[in-house]
Formats: C-alpha cells, sequence, structure tokens
C-alpha cells in the first residue's frame, strides 16, 4: 500500500486593521501572492464589518499587485478574536493603534507582533545572512520563524525610530478617496515586500 506523508507545517501569519475590509486584507492578499501561496495568511479587524466585501478600490489594488481576482472577491470581514492570536507565526497590525489592541488582547505576543511599516523599517537592517545565522540549524518553520521574527524585534533597540511615529502606520483610506487607496497601497506594498523577503529566508 501507498505510504502518505503529512505536509509539512506552513509559516501562518496574521494581518489587522480596523474593518478588515480594506487594509488588512489588501496586505494579506499582497502577500500570500508574493510567496506564491508557501505562506498561510489570513486577516481579522479590531472592529470588524463582519461580511463586507472589499471596496472595489481595495480589491482592484490587491490584483493589481498580484492577487487572484476570485480571492479579493471573496473577502468578507471578520472579527479579531484571542483564539485567531495563538498560533501565527508573526502578526502585522496596519497601524499602531491596532498594535496596541492586539497586544492588550494577547500580551504574550508582544514580540512577534509589529505594524507591517515597522516591521520593513526594522528588517531591512537584517541581511539574508543575518537571519540566517539567528535562525542557526532549526529545522522546524515554526521555530524558524520564532528565531527569525526574535532577531528582527531585537533590532527595535539598535534602529533609530521614525522622526514621525505616524510613518509606522498604514493611512486609513477606507470610504475615502482613489487618491487616499493609492497613498495607502504606496505605504503597505514596499512594506508587504520586504516581509516576504523575510519569509522567504525563513521558509528556506
Amino acid at each position: 500500500m501507498p505510504t502518505y506523508r503529512e505536509a509539512p507545517p506552513m509559516l501562518e501569519v496574521l494581518t489587522v486593521c480596523t474593518g478588515n475590509v480594506a487594509r488588512s486584507p489588501l496586505a494579506e492578499l499582497v502577500l500570500r501572492a508574493r510567496t506564491g501561496g508557501s505562506i498561510q495568511v489570513h486577516s481579522a479587524g479590531t472592529r470588524a464589518l463582519i461580511d463586507y466585501p472589499m471596496p472595489a478600490e481595495a480589491g482592484s489594488l490587491a490584483v493589481a499587485h498580484g492577487a487572484p481576482p476570485a480571492e479579493a472577491q471573496a473577502h468578507r470581514g471578520r472579527r479579531l478574536t484571542e483564539g485567531m492570536l495563538r498560533s501565527p507565526d508573526l502578526i502585522l497590525a496596519m497601524a499602531r493603534e491596532h498594535r496596541r489592541a492586539i497586544v492588550e488582547l494577547a500580551p504574550a505576543r508582544l514580540r512577534s507582533t509589529f505594524t507591517v511599516r515597522e516591521f520593513a523599517r526594522l528588517s531591512v537592517h537584517a541581511s539574508a545572512a543575518d537571519l540566517a545565522t539567528a535562525i542557526g540549524d532549526a529545522s522546524d518553520p515554526a521555530e524558524r520563524a520564532r528565531r527569525a521574527v526574535a532577531h528582527v524585534a531585537s533590532l527595535r533597540s539598535a534602529v533609530e525610530p521614525p522622526h514621525d511615529p505616524a510613518d509606522d502606520d498604514v493611512i486609513d483610506p477606507f470610504r475615502r478617496s482613489e487618491r487616499t487607496y493609492a497613498l495607502a497601497a504606496a505605504q503597505l506594498v514596499p512594506a508587504v515586500d520586504e516581509v516576504a523577503r523575510v519569509l522567504r529566508v525563513v521558509a528556506g
């Protein structure tokens, strides 16, 4: 009889914003596209518009940055719960208010929770060689992710903070102009690209 091997566990990332219809699903869909579906990515909102779809502007931006149209169309808002915060290897808030809400809900996740722009700002100082050294001989995906994320977190004390703390946030475009959606994407997508770079090193 043929033998079946259980698939290795995938890295898991959670993205969080307020309504879970614009910023966090955009981050979710673009990050999944950037990593070729090799990373398990979900999203949620601190005050979610439950079961609402993505606005057309956000969906179009997701597709423009590589997300399958069907995934953008299928998204529905869901509310963040404490249970959702237990398993992700990395939690990416869209703004400092969301990072604060996450840590209040699950204080143990402090070191693995960042705003997406904060993570990118720190991780540009972590080369592939630096990350490989931090990961060491770990082979388990969760342990590799834990070590890499801990290394990025350690840079909080070494990297100069932004002059304006709001530079770690992604602007909220919901119910605003197309220009504001474009600005949100301009802030978000480069940060997601940097996250994807780190996760590709973690995934090996």
